[in-house]
């Protein structure tokens, strides 16, 4: 798939806590603990916009991690910072992703991948709030070998299967070294212990027009009692003339 150009994020679900700042105290389908519950408790409306809090356009860059990044609401340009290295730009939140793939090995398991990131450069990443993306391609096969070649055994031809590509597949990431930031930007967090692993899958539309979707899991044993899951659909524009960086706001973590 082709991921490069200008996209728009489209909020078709959970718009009430994606478009404006959720009440403080609105944790709804996020599995917090209690320690996490007392961490979020400690937002502070006050400075990101008093009263109008929700609707102001002030927002924590602690929002904009590579936790929740994809589901805020915003432009993005992706393009290739190397042949190895996929760059995501954000205008809302001004953030820089970068998803490495192992030099040489684009294609496989994305867990092995993520198994070999201290060599491509992790070990002495520090942590920040986009933390450190290790990328696979991952795409679906066929045997096509006669069926009584895919049986095997004795007398059954020759053994092995004949696997052949299939279109379609999946940008597989997973992402740790990460910053502590917030799920939500009313102050639901997650932790430096965070690992993050998401799903891109590209489409057109009947109309023609590119889409595609990530799916993103949440794992975090020190705020979260189970995966918390997101999923987010943007879609392709045309060039980046509506292209408007807007940048969070810095606000020390307690």
């Amino acid at each position: 798939m082709d991921l490069t150009g200008n996209w728009v994020s489209v909020i078709d679900e959970d718009w009430h806590v994606r478009m404006i700042t959720p009440l403080k105290g609105d944790y709804i389908e996020v599995p917090l603990n209690a320690a996490a519950r007392e961490v979020a408790g400690e937002f502070n409306p006050a400075l990101y916009g008093g009263a109008g809090y929700q609707w102001s356009a002030i927002i924590d860059c602690r929002a904009y991690g590579a936790a929740a990044l994809m589901h805020m609401p915003t432009r993005l340009q992706i393009s290739w910072a190397s042949p190895d290295v996929l760059e995501i730009q954000s205008d809302w939140g001004e953030q820089t992703r970068l998803l490495h793939f192992v030099p040489g090995e684009p294609y496989g398991d994305v867990q092995q991948a993520a198994a070999r990131g201290p060599a491509a450069g992790a070990t002495d990443a520090p942590a920040s709030l986009q933390g450190f993306s290790v990328a696979v391609w991952q795409q679906p096969y066929r045997d096509n070998a006669p069926a009584y070649q895919r049986e095997g055994g004795p007398g059954r031809g020759v053994p092995g299967p004949t696997m052949v590509a299939q279109p379609g597949g999946a940008l597989v990431v997973v992402t740790s070294h990460l910053a502590p930031g917030w799920l939500r930007r009313n102050g639901v967090p997650y932790s430096a212990r965070t690992r993050l692993t998401e799903y891109y899958h590209a489409f057109p539309d009947p109309g023609g027009t590119d889409w595609f979707d990530v799916t993103t899991e949440v794992v975090d044993p020190e705020y979260l009692t189970r995966p918390f899951f997101t999923s987010s659909d943007f879609e392709r524009e045309s060039d980046g003339s509506k292209w408007a960086p807007h940048p969070c706001k810095q606000v020390a973590a307690e």
